[in-house]
Formats: structure tokens, C-alpha cells, sequence
């Protein structure tokens, strides 16, 4: 059983429920989904806003662990994303040696406006947290305490660890990012991350034919 988290924002509904639909239409081995949604985390994450926080889930996808009781394997991923493989070969990567594994961008924002006109931020491993498949075990300092009162790079550039050699890598197609990455065939996870084909203003981003064709399979239904 692959034990999927995906973050949620209202904003973003129909992001997260395609990618879940493109999760589960691809995958060959049984997945369990849950929205990291506010609504049904008050009583853990209770920390305030920050103002450079441009979604529901910046800090709440660092619950993953804790949400898992710290056992076993559990993957996080942003909603803002397209599954185009079997999400049984990115969970064959894990490796116990390693407390999580990430796709090691080097990503430096050409815009200062995201989504939703969002401020853009530089920071060393941007977009290193957008997906991650958490060693729960080897994570126990990501406790509901440390997630409220860490700082927001501490969180992201992965302070809570002891050291960064125990960041493992994935491959790059488990995290490309649309309208930065160059075009290839061998894209596995496609992520939008500076604003999906569901915003009008990006509706003619690269892969968003693609995103609109599996939104529209998700709402078909036999007459």
C-alpha cells in the first residue's frame, strides 16, 4: 500500500483532485490518498499565516510523518501536479539510507509573481519540498511543536535533520517543473509551479492540453 499525502488548498480544488485521479488511473499496486486540508488539521497545525505563505500547505505537508505515526514509508506532493507514470516507480526509489528523498533542484525564479499574485521567492533547495518521500521513522523531529514554531527556510531547506547527507536524490522526472525545466518525453510528474492550466492566466502553459484531457476524463461519466 503506497501511503500518499497531497497538499490541499480551496483555492487549488480541482489541482488536487486531478493529480489524485492521475495517481490512482496510473497505478498498479494500491495507493491511499489524503488531503492535507486546514480544515481537518486545526488541532495540530496552529500556527499563524506567514505573508510569503502562498498556500494552505507550506508548512503542513511537514506533518506527513507525524500524520503517519512516524512508521514506515509516506510520500508528500504539491496538488499543483500531473501524474503521467505509475507511482509504484517512484515508491520502488526508497532507500533506507536516507530520511527523505527529493528531486535536488537548482531552481532560481526568473518572475517575482506566482498564482494568484503570490510573491516569488529565492532560496536555496526551492522546490526540494514539493515532493518528498519521507524514512517516517528517520523524521521524528518534525513534531506538531517544532512544525508551528520552525522557521519557514528551516522547514524548507530541511534544518531539521541533522545533516544533508541524509537528502537523498530522485530523478528529475519525479519533479518537473513546467515553464522552467526543458521539454522532454521522460516526464513522470509534471508540476505547474508557478500556476496551472486551472488559472486563467496560465491556461496555455506547456502540458496544460494534457491537464485539461485528464480533468475531463476524471468528470466523465456514462450516460
Amino acid at each position: 500500500m503506497i501511503r500518499i499525502f497531497i497538499g490541499f488548498d480551496p483555492r487549488e480544488t480541482v489541482a488536487y483532485n486531478v493529480l489524485a485521479h492521475s495517481i490512482q488511473t496510473r497505478a498498479s499496486v494500491p495507493v491511499t490518498i489524503a488531503p492535507l486540508a486546514l480544515s481537518q488539521l486545526r488541532q495540530v497545525l496552529t500556527r499563524e499565516r506567514h505573508a510569503l505563505q502562498s498556500t494552505d500547505f507550506s508548512f503542513s505537508r511537514f506533518l506527513t510523518p507525524y500524520l503517519s505515526g512516524y512508521e514506515g514509508w509516506s510520500l508528500f506532493m504539491d496538488c499543483d501536479m500531473l501524474m503521467r507514470d505509475d507511482v509504484a516507480r517512484l515508491w520502488d526509489l526508497r532507500d533506507d539510507r536516507y530520511a527523505v528523498q527529493v528531486v535536488k533542484h537548482d531552481h532560481k525564479p526568473r518572475e517575482s509573481v506566482k498564482f494568484l499574485g503570490a510573491a516569488q521567492t529565492a532560496y536555496a533547495k526551492k522546490n526540494w519540498s514539493s515532493v518528498m518521500l519521507f524514512n517516517n521513522a528517520r523524521c521524528r523531529a518534525l513534531t506538531p511543536d517544532y512544525v508551528n514554531t520552525a522557521s519557514g527556510l528551516e522547514l524548507h531547506q530541511f534544518k531539521w535533520l541533522e545533516s544533508d547527507a541524509l537528502i537523498g536524490e530522485l530523478p528529475h522526472r519525479w519533479n518537473h517543473l513546467v515553464g522552467y525545466d526543458a521539454q522532454v518525453e521522460d516526464i513522470a510528474l509534471a508540476h505547474y509551479t508557478i500556476g496551472g492550466p486551472y488559472f486563467p492566466e496560465y491556461a496555455d502553459c506547456p502540458l496544460a492540453d494534457e491537464w485539461r484531457a485528464e480533468r475531463d476524463a476524471m468528470l466523465y461519466a456514462l450516460a
